[in-house]
């Protein structure tokens, strides 16, 4: 488990994203080139939060274990125990899933 052994400092938050789907619904096998860019994540784990203008700890807006959306650009690649982990400021999570 690497995110134990990692911490995002201040507002980040360090995510996993999902797998691209490689058949489709019609069972037809897709080439790597053709997968589109995933765009949801499972956050792994997030900073204690950032520090507004009056000194107040502002929390970050998610949890760990929430599914989120991410922009197609941005955030920082980071490898821990050869997996593949994405770090992002909390402001440029887009959203997240609600069950």
């Amino acid at each position: 488990m690497a995110f134990r052994k990692f911490l995002p400092l201040f507002d980040r938050v360090l995510v996993e994203r999902l797998t691209a789907e490689t058949v489709t619904k019609g069972g037809i096998m897709l080439p790597e080139k053709s997968q589109g860019k995933v765009l949801q994540a499972t956050v792994m784990a997030v900073g204690p939060g950032s520090v507004n203008q009056k000194g107040d700890l502002q929390p970050v807006s998610v949890k760990v274990g929430e599914k989120v959306l991410l922009p197609e650009y941005g955030g920082t690649k980071v490898i821990l125990d050869d997996k593949d982990y994405f770090l992002f400021r909390d402001g440029d999570i887009l959203g997240k899933y609600m069950e």
